[in-house]
């Protein structure tokens, strides 16, 4: 029985993979999706914000510090513009921002009541909030200095020579920020679960091409039986989900070089568990399919809305409630699920009812396709 499981297997495979296009079909693609999310969240990290400084105010300590402060804050770089040559740039897109300082700011803060100082931008506060709430803290800070000092210049200027000078440092110490890198790879696996199921589904409609086309009837005219013969289409689905999941860890870590912050042999143990999912979920689209055409309709009608309200397209996060609650029904959330919180630092044991959830996804399925295919009379079943 085994031989002759494994001789429709190998012939399978080989019949299938002769062609270039099934190649890209089962191993391309998952690489195309690891690279989609690279270029998703790769452009994410932090930018330099162009800020155009207009100081009229120049000659005055306060006026000169204030740009100075700006201007050593991180990722962040002036220029010095006239009015006219601002607003052309920040019409132009050359500039994301502009300060503008204008003849008298010095005065109103060392008064103890700061203005004559403007922030603009075309691109709105998401592109102001960040220098906006940092000078602010800075100006209120000098301004307190002004109004303790009531006015007087000399008692003002020491308060402001004692606050330049404060033996007070804050040290920092830069980290490796791993959420970007693993933001991708979460993403990645979606997409992987996604064509792990579509390349399951399309392995086991095989089954119904070989019917309509009578090879599954020459087959069975041999000593192979029917239990036989879907036996070997389930062997060709497992190792063409294995060796999807090897090579898009491999692309995953070796060539985009993402760390998902999961041991790889875990990430394996997950995906291979999920691989069974997909393999007996397809089973139960065949059982329930009498054409080729009527499984490439439940395919499209079962995997992609799953998917998509399980997070493998987005954070799960984003979506409401309710819709949270409905992915607590679908095998996807829950590989996604045990992947975050190995991220987050917990144990592969401590994800053991995760795991369990997706066993018991793959029994039912399983139990479903043989009830079915078991209930059904026609001549034309698989078992």
């Amino acid at each position: 029985m085994w031989r002759d499981i494994w001789f429709l297997a190998t012939r399978t495979m080989l019949m299938t993979f002769r062609k270039r296009s099934a190649l890209i079909l089962y191993f391309g693609l998952p690489i195309i999706g690891i690279l989609g999310s690279v270029l998703l969240y790769g452009s994410s990290g932090p930018t330099e914000l162009r800020v155009g400084v207009v100081n009229e105010d120049s000659g005055q300590q306060i006026a000169e510090d204030t740009v100075g402060f700006v201007k050593n804050l991180d990722h962040v770089s002036l220029v010095n513009v006239s009015r006219s040559e601002l607003k052309e740039q920040l019409a132009a897109s050359k500039l994301d921002s502009g300060l503008i300082i204008d003849s008298g700011f010095s005065e109103s803060v060392l008064s103890g009541s700061p203005d004559h100082i403007a922030i603009e931008s075309v691109k709105g506060a998401q592109v102001t909030a960040y220098m906006k709430s940092m000078l602010h803290g800075y100006i209120d800070n000098v301004s307190a200095m002004g109004k303790i000092a009531g006015g007087d210049a000399d008692k003002f200027g020491k308060l402001y020579d004692q606050y330049r000078s404060s033996t007070f440092k804050l040290t920092s110490e830069s980290v490796n920020d791993t959420s970007v890198t693993k933001e991708m790879s979460y993403q990645s696996i979606g997409f992987l679960l996604m064509f792990m199921l579509n390349s399951a589904s399309g392995l086991a409609e095989l089954m119904l091409k070989h019917r309509e086309n009578r090879t599954y009837y020459r087959i069975l005219s041999s000593p192979i039986n029917a239990r036989t013969y879907v036996l070997a289409n389930i062997v060709v689905n497992a190792i063409v989900m294995v060796a999807q999941i090897v090579i898009a860890l491999f692309f995953m870590r070796v060539v985009f070089r993402l760390d998902p912050g999961v041991p790889i042999g875990e990430m394996l143990g997950i995906l291979a568990i999920f691989a069974v999912v997909s393999i007996s979920l397809s089973l139960v689209i065949i059982a329930f399919s009498k054409s080729s055409g009527m499984a490439g309709a439940l395919q499209n009608l079962v995997i992609i809305p799953t998917c998509l309200l399980s997070g493998c397209f987005f954070p799960l996060s984003i979506m409401p409630e309710t819709l949270r609650r409905v992915s607590d029904f679908l095998p996807q959330s829950w590989v996604l699920q045990s992947i975050e919180k190995l991220q987050a630092g917990e144990t592969f044991g401590s994800i053991w009812f995760h795991l369990s959830i997706l066993l018991a996804f793959a029994v039912v399925f399983f139990l479903i396709a043989t009830y079915k295919f078991g209930r059904n009379n026609d001549t034309r079943n698989f078992v």
